[in-house]
């Protein structure tokens, strides 16, 4: 039994969107289960309620109706700590890649990352030498 040209073409041609079947089944069940998890927690979840539980968390410390209590500055140690290891993470990101493909970027690439950690190791030296990494 012989094929016509045409119904072979038509045969190996590409499959459209089936080949997109897996990734919007993974999609569809993944958002079904984040609203599953949404709807079912407040059902079978406990309903003990108290003031300490209505209250806004504010890690341990009494929340009080002044921003400033005691006149003083709020301290920022938590948010620069996270600005430096958010600055930190980052250069690994961008140095990761690098290293993937150090051999195909060649003497181009390597000038480049070197700019870029003389760049962020300066903003390194910047923050040791006004004591953003003193623990005290």
């Amino acid at each position: 039994m012989s094929q016509s040209p045409g119904s072979l073409a038509q045969a190996t041609s590409s499959p459209g969107l089936e080949m997109y079947l897996p990734l919007v089944m993974l999609f569809v069940l993944a958002a079904g289960f984040a609203v599953f998890s949404v709807l079912l927690g407040p059902l079978v979840g406990p309903r003990r309620y108290n003031r300490a539980k209505q209250m806004a968390y504010e890690c341990g410390i009494e929340p009080s109706p002044q921003p400033l209590v005691g006149g003083g500055r709020m301290p920022v140690a938590y948010y620069i700590t996270a600005m430096l290891f958010i600055l930190f993470d980052i250069e690994m990101v961008f140095l990761y890649p690098f290293a993937v493909s150090a051999d195909a970027l060649g003497l181009f690439g390597l000038v480049e990352i070197v700019l870029f950690i003389a760049t962020v190791g300066f903003a390194y030296a910047y923050v040791w030498r006004r004591g953003g990494l003193d623990w005290n």
